[in-house]
């Protein structure tokens, strides 16, 4: 398990287009790529399992617990991703809701965009 963050402050100012915005780039795939939003209401959880694929959840509102194969509970909130390798055992969870942005893809290399969290 790795964790990242995606904030404002790390994205690069686009004005291409009379554009005025920031963007954070996350991944590239050449390869299909699944993505889905989750919505974790209120105790929600996403079960332990293993990821069938490379995944990327990205949090975007609210703030929950993740794990991996470490067994440890990790803190994460809006801003933060957790990036869960193929055949990896993982959960979130979530005492008061989150909502997420999940990207699945066999060829996943989050690093090449996002900052890990820590260093």
């Amino acid at each position: 398990m790795k964790l990242y963050t995606f904030h404002q402050n790390q994205g690069t100012k686009i004005t291409k287009f009379d554009s005025n915005f920031v963007m954070s780039k996350i991944v590239q795939t050449n390869q299909e790529a699944h993505v889905g939003c989750m919505y974790l209401g209120e105790k929600g959880i996403i079960g332990y399992h293993q990821a069938v694929v490379p995944q990327l959840l990205m949090i975007l509102k609210g703030e929950g617990l993740v794990k991996g194969e470490e067994g440890e509970y990790v803190p994460i909130k809006a801003g933060e991703a957790v990036f869960w390798d193929k055949n990896e055992w993982h959960e979130t969870k979530s005492e008061n809701g989150l909502v997420a942005i999940v990207i699945e893809s066999p060829e996943l290399e989050p690093a090449k965009f996002m900052h890990l969290k820590y260093q």
